[in-house]
């Protein structure tokens, strides 16, 4: 840590440069039912022009803030395996050009099935890609139609296997449960084939409807059959049981690991560590500002050619820094430790900000302290109670 913010007790945040890197790829082979990322079919988009300007945007990066070693990378979008090999080799050499990436770092990129032949994983391998996170949501072909998906269950099944043969061996994919007309059957279904992969890292998500997406215009003229919140609850339950018993270790309210898989790039948002954010609608952090990319594909190009595409920069206050601490490290069963929030906060204790917050959960049984061996608490997480009422531990952090 810089030793200026070590002893500035105003200081927002710990002064590392970023050791992350977010990239954003926008384009889809579809728009799902229930997205509101910033993605758009790929289709006639200028994905050339787009990888012209996202190396201008590294290129004027690493001016304004050198980077140091790189330690993890994601990439995510949209689908960035919408690629082809071509294309996926020149943006990854633009990648190794600008920002110094470890020979040990977790290199992510997100893929859908049916979207990774034998010559995209050769080029993905070659550019330094180490571990493939699939969108897979479920394993019920008719659920898959029902939220827009374009795959089937086996596109999931035959994909793994061609990353496995490629030489890929870290991989993840994603579930999703609280969908349209999903029962727990259909749930179970899903997990037992998603444990037939026998793969190091699930990441398991209930359905959000958010404004802008179909699902939400259903939602709103009451078209959209969701399952009672009961059995939500019932579903999420079941996730945890079965991942538990199959030997995998809940590192964090949606993600479940085999020891020493977790994953690594997303413990930067989880410790509000400062990360690169590129690529169109971005977000970023560094040097305690947020900043937010232009999101248009063409917008962004345009920008990239002009300068930094930023849409805004914001300092973030001491406060909300402290906030953030909170509600995104508490998502870690391993919860939040002082001697961690003191680093970034010059010292500051944590129970001097939030003792009444930390006493009420307490309280409530939904946090729980962290013993140490002299009696003083080490930190805070949640507790079995409140690992499920997650949100509204968090929002409790919010002045």
């Amino acid at each position: 840590m810089n030793s200026a913010a070590a002893g500035a007790a105003a200081a927002p945040l710990h002064e590392w440069t970023p050791r992350a890197l977010y990239i954003h790829i926008p384009f889809c082979t579809n728009k799902c039912f229930y997205c509101d990322f910033n993605s758009y079919v790929v289709e006639g988009q200028p994905v050339d022009a787009y990888l012209d300007a996202l190396e201008r945007e590294m290129e004027r990066t690493v001016r304004e803030l050198p980077p140091e070693t790189i330690r993890k990378v994601f990439v995510g979008g949209g689908t960035p395996t919408v690629l082809n090999p071509v294309q996926m080799k020149r943006f990854l050499d633009s990648v190794a050009r600008h920002f110094p990436v470890a020979k040990d770092a977790e290199f992510t990129m997100e893929a859908n099935p049916g979207t990774t032949d034998p010559a995209k994983l050769e080029a993905m391998l070659a550019g330094g890609v180490n571990r493939i996170s699939f969108g897979a949501q479920s394993f019920d072909n008719e659920l898959l139609k029902a939220i827009g998906r374009i795959h089937e269950a086996d596109d999931v099944i035959r994909s793994i296997g061609n990353a496995r043969r490629a030489g890929f061996s870290n991989l993840s994919i994603d579930l999703m449960f609280g969908l349209p007309r999903q029962t727990l059957k259909h749930l179970a279904d899903s997990v037992t084939t998603a444990l037939q992969l026998d793969l190091p890292h699930y990441s398991l998500y209930g359905l959000k409807v958010e404004e802008n997406t179909l699902f939400h215009r259903l939602y709103e003229r009451g078209e959209l059959p969701l399952p009672e919140e009961e059995l939500e609850v019932d579903m999420y339950q079941h996730l945890r049981d079965r991942l538990g018993a199959a030997g995998y270790v809940q590192y964090e309210i949606s993600n479940f690991a085999k020891p020493g898989r977790e994953s690594r790039h997303n413990s930067t948002y989880w410790h509000n560590e400062p990360y690169y954010g590129l690529g169109a609608g971005a977000h970023g952090y560094a040097r305690g500002f947020r900043h937010l990319n232009i999101k248009g594909v063409q917008a962004y190009i345009d920008a990239a050619n002009a300068g930094v595409p930023r849409k805004e920069t914001n300092a973030v206050p001491v406060r909300e820094a402290m906030e953030d601490f909170m509600m995104v490290g508490l998502r870690l069963l391993e919860g939040v430790r002082t001697a961690g929030f003191k680093e970034q906060f010059g010292g500051t204790a944590l129970e001097s900000v939030f003792g009444p917050v930390l006493a009420k959960l307490r309280k409530q049984n939904l946090l729980e302290a962290i013993p140490g061996e002299d009696g003083e608490a080490l930190g805070y997480r949640l507790t079995a109670t409140g690992i499920p009422l997650g949100n509204e531990v968090f929002g409790a952090f919010l002045e």
